[in-house]
């Protein structure tokens, strides 16, 4: 019985560690999110301030330029993080079903135990 016991409580840790993982997935995302809309205001703000919104204009901002490019790879890390993300999901949905079956199986020899147990003193009562 201590074996399922023990089982159970690895699962758990299973579960939550993947949990972790996709709430530190989310915060990253969401931080990556809030970095690129900053990014495109300071990217309106130069284009507005110099005139001149056509990235191949030869008088295009130096600044408007580099944020766009740090924008971009923001917005590529953001979209592998998502992926990351849904591999994530998918293994903590594989994690909870495991637990959910080590909890099943914990549940049934729990039973059985008790079952022994009622079953030995009514053979005594009798």
């Amino acid at each position: 019985m201590k074996s399922r016991e023990n089982l159970v409580r690895l699962k758990q840790f299973q579960v939550n560690e993947k949990r972790k993982q996709l709430l530190q997935l989310d915060m990253m995302i969401a931080e990556f999110d809030r970095m690129a809309t900053e990014l495109d205001l300071q990217i309106n703000a130069e284009e507005k301030k110099a005139g001149i919104t056509d990235t191949s204009h030869f008088a295009y901002p130096t600044f408007a330029k580099a944020a766009r490019l740090r924008r971009d790879n923001l917005k590529n890390s953001q979209h592998d993080l998502q992926q990351q993300r849904e591999a994530a999901e998918a293994a903590m949905h594989e994690a909870e079903a495991e637990l959910a079956k080590a909890e099943m199986l914990e549940s049934r020899d729990g039973g059985r135990a008790r079952d022994v147990e009622t079953g030995g003193r009514s053979a005594m009562i009798g």
